[in-house]
């Protein structure tokens, strides 16, 4: 299943990842890792348009070749683990083997991974709780209740990147908030998805 696939009586199964970004109240962006079984906001699934902006815009953020790549930037902050998996970093004993982990993958230079983009791209970074059945993964760092399909923040940048920041053709594929913050807000119920983020940019 590709983009193309996406529309308003898609729902989240295993098997596809489905990266889309978001705007918080303030201007702040964040990438949002729906790892499966995340939902995505009504205002994208209904708006066809958006829907095929998405592989261009990951695809320009992670700079690959795309017709966009003069607007291409770097933010040259870091990276800040917040919440974790704990279905994907069961092997690790500690946090500050993640954290060492996230620092490197942050640094690459040839391939901008999840963990480069708040270093170098100046966005938040969300994942959705995954795995193959309730309870198989669970978040790490967060004290309430969670549920696969809920949005934490995994990543955090230093030097936040703005609207200004991408093309004014690749906007239109941003989910807004006029409610959330970012910089505050660690985990998004799947179920009120579609009421943090109700509208698209214009």
């Amino acid at each position: 299943m590709s983009y193309k696939d996406l529309n308003a009586n898609w729902r989240p199964d295993f098997g596809t990842i489905f990266d889309w970004p978001a705007m918080d109240k303030f201007g702040k962006i964040a990438i949002m890792v729906n790892n499966c079984w995340g939902d995505l906001p009504k205002a994208l699934l209904s708006n066809y348009d958006s829907i095929l902006l998405l592989d261009p815009f990951m695809e320009h953020i992670t700079e690959g070749i795309d017709k966009f790549s003069q607007y291409s930037y770097s933010k040259h902050g870091e990276t800040i683990l917040d919440l974790y998996s704990g279905l994907t970093y069961k092997a690790y004993t500690n946090r500050k083997e993640i954290e060492k982990e996230v620092f490197e993958e942050s640094k690459r230079e040839n391939v901008i991974t999840d963990e480069g983009l708040p270093a170098q791209k100046g966005v938040f970074v969300y994942y959705a709780v995954e795995g193959c059945k309730p309870g198989h993964d669970f978040v790490v760092g967060y004290d309430g209740e969670t549920k696969m399909g809920d949005y934490f923040r995994y990543l955090i940048p230093t030097i936040y990147a703005s609207i200004e920041d991408f093309p004014k053709e690749l906007r239109p594929a941003i989910a807004v908030s006029d409610t959330v913050d970012f910089t505050k807000d660690r985990l998004f119920d799947n179920d009120k998805i579609s009421e943090y983020f109700p509208r698209m940019y214009r």
